[in-house]
């Protein structure tokens, strides 16, 4: 299975792209193959939805009778086509993000503009002035059609009379994706309405900047090894014929460019009969706690660790919390959305992230893996889940975050 998605041929699942598609459609075979159902009122296993990629075009600024360096100039838009100049009749709101790093902060505002701005930069903010402008120019998504208004990032110290001409364009295309989900309806009556989500997201980064002659993302931990364990334990459940709950198995679309799978899969559901979410993310190499080990996402949240951990006894295997929390990785994956909503919505992962030097790289290749740890954290999870699936144990529900929360 993870050599299969992690293959050349599915040119690193990118979203939007033919290997995205092609590994869709694959997992939406496997399901049928097992022998799920799909959701309630759906035809088929790919749930389809439409988000909106916003590809920057050409731009050009002067300043004050100079011109803006094209690396030093960045657009944010969903007009076609944008020319603003200091004597327009409706001018421009001017902003700036200061040297200061809380500064930062406020960047994030401006690429969902409310009102056309100028926003400069201060060249201390340099780097991460790149990473956004990385960011635009592969093509932003969003789940909603942009609006009316642009922002144009200028990076340098704001002039005190500013006088400015700026023309740039711009191309909004829709484009559907897909998750892929699966259901084992609960088997007891009085639960079947309550769900269990095991997850993980099938997407990678697509191609990238060569390295060594080599392009591809393949994305074998990340995630192809955490959907691969959604493909097993979905087999191992349909054999095993116990599950009161409903259980559904999920691999997201979309995860890398901002969650926009698990976000509209959340809305398809009642968060309150959600029970659990199982979310597997890079679980192809053996964690800081050595093997046989795992580390849960937001562990003190709730006391869904401490549950898996009792269906443990016996085993060697054991689920730590998560020994990266200034990671902030409890909302960095698909679990997030539904964690917002109070369901016990967990990541399980065994990376080394600070350290893992073939993440989001070409390297990240089958080849890297260890499978045989990967299979004992698989046959974990399923030991582990026993208690929920079978309805004889509830995690704790997480509780409400204050707003501000932290965000992919």
């Amino acid at each position: 299975m993870v050599r299969t998605l992690a293959a050349d041929d599915m040119q690193g699942r990118g979203t939007g792209q033919p290997g995205g598609l092609k590994a869709a459609q694959f997992l939406a075979g496997e399901f049928k193959r097992i022998g799920l159902e799909p959701l309630p009122g759906a035809t088929g296993f790919e749930q389809a939805f439409t988000v909106y990629q916003t590809v920057p075009g050409p731009a050009t600024a002067t300043l004050n009778g100079q011109a803006v360096a094209p690396g030093k100039l960045l657009v944010v838009s969903g007009q076609p086509t944008l020319t603003w100049t200091s004597e327009d009749a409706q001018p421009v709101t001017v902003a700036s993000i200061g040297a200061d790093p809380a500064e930062r902060r406020k960047l994030g505002a401006f690429l969902r503009p409310t009102a056309n701005t100028i926003v400069f930069v201060d060249t201390a903010q340099t780097k991460t002035f790149k990473q956004i402008a990385g960011y635009v120019g592969r093509g932003a998504m969003s789940t909603e059609q942009p609006g009316l208004y642009s922002t144009v990032f200028v990076l340098g110290a704001a002039p005190a009379s500013p006088k400015f001409r700026i023309t740039a364009s711009t191309a909004v295309r829709p484009v559907e994706l897909r998750n892929v989900v699966g259901v084992l309806s609960g088997r007891d009556a009085a639960r079947a309405k309550e769900s269990v989500v095991f997850s993980g997201h099938y997407d990678h980064l697509g191609t990238i900047k060569p390295t060594a002659g080599d392009s591809i993302a393949n994305g074998a931990d990340d995630d192809a090894s955490g959907t691969t364990a959604v493909v097993a334990l979905a087999e191992y459940f349909k054999k095993k014929k116990d599950n009161a709950r409903s259980l559904l198995f999920v691999a997201f679309a979309a995860e890398e460019v901002g969650g926009f799978g698990s976000q509209y899969f959340s809305k398809q559901l009642d968060p309150q009969q959600v029970v659990a979410m199982f979310n597997i993310e890079m679980i192809g190499k053996v964690s800081k706690f050595g093997p046989n080990a795992a580390f849960i996402t937001g562990y003190e949240k709730t006391d869904f660790g401490k549950l898996l951990q009792a269906n443990l006894a016996g085993s060697k295997f054991r689920f730590e919390p998560d020994p990266y929390p200034e990671q902030n990785l409890f909302y960095r994956s698909d679990n997030a959305t539904l964690a917002k909503l109070g369901v016990p919505a967990h990541s399980i992962s065994t990376d080394q992230i600070p350290t893992d030097k073939l993440y989001h790289s070409v390297d990240d290749e089958v080849e890297s893996l260890d499978l045989v740890n990967m299979t004992a954290v698989i046959q974990a999870i399923a030991q582990s889940a026993s208690g929920i699936a079978s309805g004889q144990q509830t995690p704790t529900r997480v509780a409400p975050e204050p707003s501000g929360g932290g965000t992919k």
